[in-house]
């Protein structure tokens, strides 16, 4: 399989597809609509969850795990949630399969139906609060803060790797709490857990808001979100944090006797991320040329690469490697030495500027000579000559570089793609030859929201939670607004 990709100012969709799969991330499965998930990327999604397990337990979450199988009838005890998630369920209805009359292959045994019919979970917020219910008696126990990293099935038609799946990996927080207050709060810390962990981690710039009513989750009262620019100027929903004020403690029935001995109803959020994220690094960062991965989520962090005619030119190489590998290993910095003999250096060089590996080392026997190396890396393709000695310190203030560059970078091409705009022409002239953020007026009404979706594809993305009131006019309807908005068009 050839591995140049096409061009991303030529076809960007093409690009992305091919990268996910060159680069050995992920292909489609004998499925529709779902996805392999292959050993490099599930290496990177393992860090990208480390890292975010870590920071929900420094904020006091502690992990579970729930069925995968939700009753029918959960659903329908919260209308709003059922009706945002009915187009997509996915239903089984029986339980067993029985060979065919002819012996050649299986049915579904008639016999086996079940009594009430089970949902694949699309999201948990059903069976977690029939849960609490059990586990929620008094104000004594509360909060709950639970996590839980799982599988999800939306059955979706239009589908593409990473970005949007019917089935993907995720984690959903699920927090209940004795007021309305503490609720809102931890909604709001979880937003702001998301957008550290895309903008030190990912070195993925976001904006904070707030979703409008038509955008926000099923059943929520309000939905916050982190909005992420891609190189392509669409807008990529990054994270989503919930408050669910206590819509789904009614549903289930979950109250808890308050410290005036009074029975109330329990306030309530929930809060995820998803394997989108893998999509979403490779969008901000990407080049013609393959992947480029920030230092702090890359699998392997740096890639020696020795160059040598004769064996005995190796085994020299390979000494000195072995002493460089154990220099970094003690700087905790991920490190490969590629010795294999089925590829030559060139095409060695080339698969690991396609992975995104952001450092590789090149050594020969002139190196050795001279004591130096050739170090490259992936952000600018630059290479310089460096002392051995020492190699280790260079490397790691060279990773802290490039983790610091790929974010500057980032946040220069989203700045200039947020574009104040007053009037509906210049709004969908914006759109379609520059593309990124639209700010602009809007009156507050799902109609005008709709509209404008309806002639431009263009959805409102967020509120900013920065936003600063002003006067203004709704750019299609002229009606009052006292702020402005971010419009995209988005995944």
């Amino acid at each position: 399989m050839s591995k140049k990709l096409t061009k991303r100012s030529e076809d960007y969709s093409k690009w992305y597809n091919e990268l996910v799969v060159k680069a050995g991330l992920a292909e489609n499965s004998g499925i529709r609509g779902m996805m392999v998930i292959k050993p490099y990327g599930y290496a990177i999604w393992e860090k990208m969850q480390a890292q975010l397990d870590k920071m929900f337990k420094e904020t006091g979450h502690q992990n579970a795990y729930f069925p995968l199988l939700i009753p029918k009838s959960y659903f329908s005890k919260e209308a709003k949630h059922v009706e945002g998630f009915a187009k997509e369920a996915a239903i089984v209805t029986h339980y067993r399969l029985r060979a065919t009359a002819d012996g050649k292959g299986v049915e579904v045994d008639p016999n086996a139906k079940l009594e009430e019919e089970l949902i694949i979970r699309p999201t948990s917020e059903t069976i977690i609060w029939d849960t609490y219910k059990r586990w929620i008696q008094s104000y004594r126990d509360l909060p709950i803060l639970v996590n839980q990293w799982a599988n999800v099935m939306r059955w979706e038609m239009r589908t593409r790797l990473f970005l949007r799946t019917a089935e993907f990996l995720w984690q959903e927080g699920h927090t209940a709490h004795e007021t309305k207050q503490e609720a809102v709060e931890e909604a709001e810390r979880m937003l702001d857990v998301y957008a550290e962990f895309a903008q030190d981690f990912m070195a993925m710039p976001v904006i904070k808001g707030v979703k409008t009513e038509t955008e926000r989750f099923a059943g929520a009262e309000d939905t916050y979100t982190i909005e992420a620019l891609m190189q392509d100027g669409k807008a990529l929903q990054s994270g989503t944090s919930h408050f669910l004020g206590q819509n789904f403690a009614k549903a289930f029935d979950v109250k808890y006797t308050s410290r005036e001995g009074k029975l109330e109803y329990v306030w309530a959020t929930s809060w995820g991320v998803s394997t989108r994220l893998m999509g979403a690094l490779i969008m901000t960062h990407s080049d013609d040329n393959g992947l480029v991965l920030p230092p702090k989520l890359a699998p392997i962090q740096v890639v020696i690469i020795p160059i040598y005619r004769k064996e005995e030119q190796l085994k020299d190489i390979s000494e000195k490697a072995d002493e460089i590998v154990k220099k970094l290993r003690a700087k905790g910095i991920s490190v490969k030495y590629d010795d294999s003999d089925n590829y030559k250096p060139g095409w060695k060089f080339n698969e690991y500027e396609l992975k995104g590996v952001p450092v590789r080392i090149a050594i020969g026997p002139r190196d050795l000579e001279n004591g130096t190396v050739e170090v490259a890396r992936r952000d600018t393709l630059s290479k310089e000559i460096v002392p051995m000695e020492g190699i280790e310190n260079h490397v790691e203030k060279l990773l802290e570089d490039i983790q610091t560059n790929l974010f500057e970078k980032a946040k220069k091409y989203r700045d200039e793609h947020i574009t104040p705009v007053d009037d509906f022409e210049t709004f969908k002239k914006v759109l379609e030859e520059k593309g990124g953020f639209v700010s602009a007026h809007w009156d507050g009404t799902p109609e005008t929201e709709e509209k404008i979706k309806e002639l431009t594809k263009a959805t409102i993305r967020c509120i900013p939670l920065d936003n600063k009131e002003e006067e203004g006019m709704d750019i299609l309807t002229g009606k009052p607004s006292k702020q402005r908005v971010l419009f995209a068009k988005a995944y």
